[in-house]
C-alpha cells in the first residue's frame, strides 16, 4: 500500500524545496517555484507550513535527519550511548545538496536572527537532551562527580563534532569527520571528568605510589 496522498504531497514538497534551495538559494526561490517543481498547489502548500521559512526549516530538518527516530540507547553503558549520540549522521543521500545548501542558509539566517534562533534550537536541542540525559545517568551511577558542570560537558562534548565538521575537507562537495572522531571525543571527556578513571591510569598511580614508599 502506498502513502496517503496527504503524505505523498508534503514528501513532494519538502524534495522540491531541498533542491531549489540548494540551487537557487533560499532569497531567491518563490513558493510558486516550489508549487511547480512539486506539482502540489501552492495552497495545499500553505496548509503544511505558515511560510516560506517554515519550509525551509523542515526541509534543512529532513535533510539533516532530525525527523528520524532518535538514538536507542537506553539499554547503553554510559560510555556506549555517550558515543551513539555523538555518532548520529545525517542522511548520507543528501550530502551533496546540504554542502550547497549551507552558505545560502547562513546567508539567510543572518539576515533573518529569528530563522536562525529556531534552527539552533531544532537541531541542537535533541543531541543536547540525550545527552544530558546520559550525564546525569553517569552522575546517579557515580560515574562522574555530583557537581559535573552540565552545559560546561555538553560543550565539551558537542564542541569538537562542530569545529571537526566545519574544517574537514571537502570530498564530492561532502563532509567527512575523522574516524572514530566520537570514540576520542568520549575518551578524552572520560579522562578529564570521570571519577573512575582507566585502568591503565589506575594501574600507574599504583606505580608511582609503590616506588615512593620505597
Amino acid at each position: 500500500m502506498g502513502r496517503p496522498r496527504s503524505e505523498r504531497a508534503h514528501q513532494q514538497v519538502l524534495e522540491a524545496a531541498l533542491k531549489l534551495f540548494s540551487e537557487r538559494g533560499i532569497a531567491a526561490t518563490s513558493m510558486d517555484a516550489i508549487a511547480e517543481a512539486s506539482g502540489v498547489s501552492k495552497a495545499t502548500i500553505y496548509k503544511h507550513w505558515a511560510d516560506k521559512d517554515a519550509l525551509c526549516l523542515e526541509a534543512m530538518a529532513h535533510a539533516h535527519g532530525l525527523d528520524e527516530e532518535p538514538p536507542h540507547f537506553h539499554g547503553d553503558d554510559v560510555r556506549t550511548a555517550l558515543i551513539r549520540v555523538l555518532s548520529h549522521r545525517p542522511r548520507e543521500e543528501y550530502a551533496a545538496q546540504r554542502a550547497r545548501l549551507v552558505p545560502h542558509f547562513i546567508a539567510h539566517a543572518a539576515r533573518n536572527p529569528d530563522f536562525g534562533m529556531a534552527w539552533r534550537s531544532r537541531a541542537m536541542e535533541p543531541p543536547r537532551r540525550y545527552l544530558r540525559q546520559i550525564l546525569k545517568r553517569g552522575v546517579e551511577e557515580g560515574l562522574f562527580p555530583a557537581d559535573l558542570n552540565y552545559d560546561l560537558s555538553l560543550a565539551l562534548l558537542i564542541g569538537p563534532i562542530m569545529y571537526s565538521h566545519f574544517l574537514s575537507p571537502s570530498k564530492n562537495n561532502t563532509k567527512t569527520l575523522p574516524e572514530g572522531l566520537p570514540e576520542q571525543i568520549v575518551e578524552a571527556f572520560w579522562k578529564a571528568h570521570a571519577i573512575t578513571k582507566p585502568a591503565r591510569g589506575r594501574a600507574r598511580e599504583t606505580h608511582r605510589s609503590r616506588k615512593h614508599k620505597s
